[in-house]
C-alpha cells in the first residue's frame, strides 16, 4: 500500500526532511509562554517537538489539525531520529520527543504516550523478482550470511544491505524482531526517506522502512504475509511497533491538550487516514 503520508516528503530535498516547521499563517502569535490564555480561556503558546522520521509525517498532520482548532497555539517539529527525540526531551530542549521505539530502562525520567502503530517493511528494488522471504532469510541477509540474490530465488548478483544509524527507532524494532547482528558491511542511512531512495536506485539493495515509505520500491511479503495496514492490524505481518510522544514529567497546557487530541478518536482518524494503524481498531 502506498500511503499519502510519504508522497510529499519524497518530493522535497533530503536536507529539508530534518526540519519541518508548522506555523499557520494567521492567528498564531509569536513565541510566548506555553500556557493557556487566562483572559479568554483559550489555549495559546508554543509546542516544540523533535525526533523520529517515522512519526514526522503524522506529527505534521496532528499539528496542522490542532492549530486549526486552536489558532493561538504554534507547533514546530524537528526530525533527527528517535535517539534525538529522546535526548532533547530528556534535556528539556523540546516539549515533546517522538520515538518509534519503547523507552529503555535508563530513560525512566520520560513519560511515553502511544499515538499510533506502524509496520516496518522490508523493501527491495522494483526490478528484483524476489517477492517473499521468511523472517529467517531476511535475518541471514542482514547478518551477511546470504550474500547473493540467487540464494533466495532471485537473479544472480550480490546483495547490498542498507541499515539505519544507532539510535533509530526503526532499527531498534528491526533488531528486536528480526536480528541484532546486522553486518558491518551494511551501508548506514539516517532516515526512512534515505533508505527508500537508496533501494529505489539500487537493484541489488535491501532495506527496512516505516510502512508509509514504500513508494517506488517493493515491500516483501514475510512468510506469505504482505506488509499492509490490514495485516499489521490483524497481527499476520510480524514487524509491527508503536509510535510514541514523550514528555519529561507530566505536561502542562497546551502540551497535554495536544497529546490528548492526538490520542482521541479524531486524532486516531487522522492516523488511519495517513496510512498508520490506529491504537484501537
Amino acid at each position: 500500500m502506498i500511503s499519502a503520508r510519504v508522497r510529499r516528503f519524497l518530493l522535497i530535498p533530503l536536507a529539508a526532511l530534518t526540519i519541518v516547521s508548522l506555523v499557520l499563517a494567521a492567528g498564531c502569535g509569536g513565541g510566548g509562554p506555553a500556557g493557556g490564555d487566562s483572559n479568554q480561556g483559550e489555549l495559546s503558546g508554543r509546542i516544540t517537538e523533535a525526533g523520529s522520521t517515522s512519526v514526522l509525517p503524522l506529527a505534521e498532520q496532528f499539528a496542522l489539525a490542532f492549530m486549526a482548532k486552536h489558532p493561538k497555539v504554534t507547533v514546530t517539529y524537528t526530525g533527527g531520529g528517535s535517539g534525538a527525540g529522546v535526548k532533547q526531551c530528556s534535556e528539556g530542549t523540546v516539549d515533546i520527543g517522538a520515538a518509534s521505539r519503547d523507552l529503555k530502562m535508563n530513560e525512566a525520567d520520560l513519560v511515553s504516550y502511544p499515538v499510533a502503530r506502524d509496520g516496518v517493511a522490508v523493501i527491495v528494488n522494483t526490478a528484483n523478482p524476489v517477492s517473499d522471504l521468511s523472517v529467517e532469510q531476511v535475518a541471514r541477509i542482514f547478518e551477511g550470511e546470504i550474500v547473493d540474490w540467487s540464494q533466495v530465488g532471485g537473479n544472480p548478483g550480490g546483495i547490498t544491505v542498507y541499515s539505519r544509524e544507532e539510535g533509530s527507532g526503526t532499527r531498534d524494532c528491526f533488531e528486536s524482531k528480526v536480528t541484532e547482528d546486522v553486518t558491518n558491511a551494511a551501508i548506514t542511512k539516517k532516515s526512512n526517506g534515505e533508505m527508500q531512495l537508496a533501494v529505489q536506485s539500487d537493484v541489488s539493495g535491501i532495506a527496512y522502512v516505516s510502512l508509509g515509505y514504500i513508494e517506488g520500491v517493493k515491500a516483501l511479503s514475510l512468510g506469505g504475509a504482505e506488509c499492509s495496514v490490514a495485516t499489521c492490524q490483524s497481527g499476520e505481518y510480524p514487524i509491527v511497533r508503536r509510535l510514541y510522544f514523550l514528555t519529561k514529567g507530566m505536561p502542562g497546557e497546551p502540551v497535554k491538550a495536544f497529546i490528548d487530541f492526538c490520542r482521541s478518536p479524531e486524532g486516531q482518524e487522522i492516523a488511519e487516514d495517513m496510512g498508520y494503524i490506529p491504537l484501537v481498531t
